[in-house]
């Protein structure tokens, strides 16, 4: 593969550095002496770039605050139609440093390069996270969907207020995000069948059926579609980015809003490798910088007065329990790590529709079939370009989302310091999402008809090839792509998200929600919560 450059921005001169000396990073268990605020003294840090950390970034530089943010991944600016990996031929840019693919049945080997999406593996569950100036919206399939008042207040209880995030918040985000369903004509182009048949589908199992916002420019679809621009919404492509430019990332509204100010710094390819106590009240992150193969090319220590983390539900969680773990956080508190939960999402698709049907013929995800009366547990279910099913005829595949219980939790061995997901297979509340699944499936196979069948339900997201270590089977392994937990809002952090018993340390991210994001994909609510949160901590720590 040929290398891609790298984009940094460059330093402004609020950063002052020690010179060509960079501090190591901090040993684990071992205090970081007040000397280090000799290196690189910085007042606002946000830790990663995905929905938490690009609302944050932006309300602080609004206030007149000068914002350091740290991306371990490089920037994507799409041009030329080949910024990203395509599905077909993939290539290093579609993995974070791995020799092998693992989306689909057939692995392809790839060279070793910072790329888009990570696999994490867990015990019993792994995870599938995004990677770059953007976090998970280079890789998320843009749905913004918004909670039902019950099922939001199921995951939620009395924690979030919802009418105000239904009045405030969430249209707040909506607009930044600029989120619109499909236009009614693109939904009757033969390039939109799937999607068509799956809204046919809900409707006659007399099931609430609704066109999705999502957070694409349909303008820029539409030239898709008219052979104006490269195929990509329309061919299936989002795990590995858009290459038409439709997708409406992070890069693209809050953080370049955010970096137009001049008070953003961002800087790429630094990877945080731990967090510890500083002097007076003041946090010290250690980090990595990273070359485009993921070798380490300099260290850094950076001592900070506020410090937003946003890894994402995985990357903050390890992050923490790893502090905890290592003693450099010691009073965090025993919900660290805790109440994770895969979002309740379940896969599964519909065959024996008509013909004329390919599953990838659904341009992302338009359409959702709500089955909130489900008896055994609520679901939602949304329609999605499956690219790896193209070609087989009469399919349309899905992914689903129950209130999935927050029993997942993450642990640190000390003699490795490796932290690990573990997600407990066997609970009659995880097996609940599978039954609750097959319910909906078969609900909805019986309303359209006889030759119509669902393919076994799984727990996860999707099957992917890869291997736990001492798993026989490589292929199948039950997957998140929607995370949630690890650093749950009230338990972990305060209402607003700052760290119990460390003021000054906020969390932002997807990790704040309980397990699951009521029933829903939950982008749309990670961005409204991190809205209402910042407002309230501009309020309170920064007036």
């Amino acid at each position: 593969m040929t290398n891609v450059k790298t984009q940094q921005s460059g330093r402004r001169e609020f950063l002052k550095t020690a010179g060509a000396g960079l501090a190591a990073a901090a040993t684990p268990g071992v205090m970081v002496h007040a000397a280090s605020l000799a290196s690189e003294p910085v007042d606002v840090m946000v830790v990663g770039s995905g929905f938490g950390g690009a609302v944050t970034a932006l309300r602080l530089v609004q206030q007149g605050l000068r914002v350091l943010m740290l991306e371990r991944g490089r920037r994507w600016p799409v041009k030329d139609h080949y910024t990203f990996s395509n599905m077909s031929n993939p290539d290093g840019r579609a993995c974070w440093l791995r020799d092998s693919t693992f989306l689909g049945s057939t692995p392809y080997s790839i060279d070793r390069y910072i790329g888009v999406l990570e696999l994490i593996p867990g015990n019993g569950m792994s995870i599938i996270a995004g990677a770059g100036l953007g976090g998970g919206s280079l890789v998320y399939n843009g749905v913004t969907y918004l909670p039902h008042a019950a099922m939001f207040r199921k995951a939620f209880g009395t924690q979030v207020d919802y009418e105000e995030m239904r009045q405030v918040y969430y249209p707040r985000a909506k607009a930044m995000l600029q989120a619109a369903p499909i236009p009614a004509w693109m939904l009757e182009r033969p390039e939109y069948a799937a999607a068509k048949e799956w809204a046919k589908l809900g409707l006659r199992a007399g099931l609430p059926t609704r066109l999705v916002d999502c957070a694409l420019d349909w303008n820029v679809v539409a030239d898709e579609l008219r052979g104006t621009n490269v195929p990509s919404v329309i061919a299936g492509e989002f795990w590995y980015g858009n290459n038409s430019g439709a997708k409406r990332s992070l890069d693209k509204n809050y953080l370049l809003q955010a970096e137009r100010t001049g008070r953003l710094e961002i800087l790429t390819q630094h990877q945080v490798s731990g967090v510890a106590e500083g002097p007076e009240g003041r946090y010290v992150v250690s980090a990595e910088q990273i070359d485009s193969n993921g070798s380490v090319i300099g260290r850094r220590q950076f001592v900070v007065k506020k410090l937003f983390m946003s890894g994402g539900s995985a990357g903050t969680s390890m992050m923490m329990t790893r502090a905890k773990g290592r003693g450099s956080l010691p009073r965090l508190n025993e919900h660290v790590g805790r109440h994770w939960g895969s979002n309740g999402d379940f896969f599964s698709a519909i065959s024996g529709l008509h013909r004329y049907v390919d599953p990838v013929q659904c341009g992302t995800a338009p359409v959702a079939i709500e089955h909130l009366d489900n008896p055994v547990a609520p679901t939602m279910l949304v329609c999605f370009a499956d690219y790896f099913s193209k070609g087989q005829a009469g399919k349309v595949s899905s992914i689903g989302m129950t209130l999935g219980p927050p029993k997942g939790y993450f642990s640190y061995d000390p003699a490795t310091d490796k932290v690990s997901l573990n997600w407990p297979t066997s609970d009659p509340d995880v097996a609940r999402i599978t039954t609750a699944a097959e319910y909906t499936y078969e609900y909805l196979a019986k309303a359209y008809g006889s030759g119509v069948r669902f393919e076994a339900a799984r727990a996860g997201s999707l099957h992917i090839h890869h291997r736990h270590p001492g798993q026989t089977n490589p292929v199948g392994a039950s997957t998140s792509s929607h995370p949630v937990g690890g650093m749950v809002l009230g338990l972990a952090t305060d209402n607003i998200g700052t760290v119990r018993n460390y003021p000054g340390l906020y969390v932002v991210d997807g990790s704040l929600v309980p397990g699951n994001a009521g029933c829903t994909n939950p982008s749309f609510t990670i961005a409204a919560l991190a809205e209402r949160n910042i407002e309230r901590i501009i309020r309170r720590d920064f007036a």
